[in-house]
């Protein structure tokens, strides 16, 4: 359970691992898709790219169980995993600060800030001397 949780939270930091997993899934899909409804791999990888979309023309439908128990896992995982990482993906691009300080940046401006505390310090007991 570790393991799957580890692997979803890579593919979900990673565009490439999310574009590669939904082309896996279109892959599996398409291929089980061909297998148990005896359609060519072209229209079966067809059909798993139009039902992942949510689009559905009805050009080609599974008739078997097993062909609608791959539908319904594939349009599952698409509406409920894949589409919202791809989304959350641009969205997180569209809300970056640009004008945020990068590390090295706020590195520096905590140095300056300790040698403004340690000069403001020396200057207080050098005033409370007598």
């Amino acid at each position: 359970m570790k393991a799957l949780i580890s692997g979803f939270i890579w593919i979900a930091n990673s565009v490439k691992a999310t574009v590669a997993t939904y082309l896996v899934l279109m892959l599996i899909g398409g291929t089980l898709y061909s297998l148990f409804e005896d359609k060519s791999f072209g229209d079966s990888f067809w059909w798993a790219v139009v039902t992942a979309s949510t689009v559905g023309y009805g050009d080609t439908y599974p008739t078997t169980t097993p062909g609608r128990i791959v539908a319904g896992f594939l349009i599952s995982i698409m509406v409920l995993v894949v589409i919202p990482l791809i989304t959350a993906h641009f969205a997180s691009k569209l809300i970056v600060d640009n004008d945020a300080f990068r590390h090295e940046e706020q590195e520096e401006i905590k140095q300056h800030l300790r040698a403004i505390r340690a000069t403001l310090e020396r200057m207080e007991q050098e005033r409370q001397a007598p």
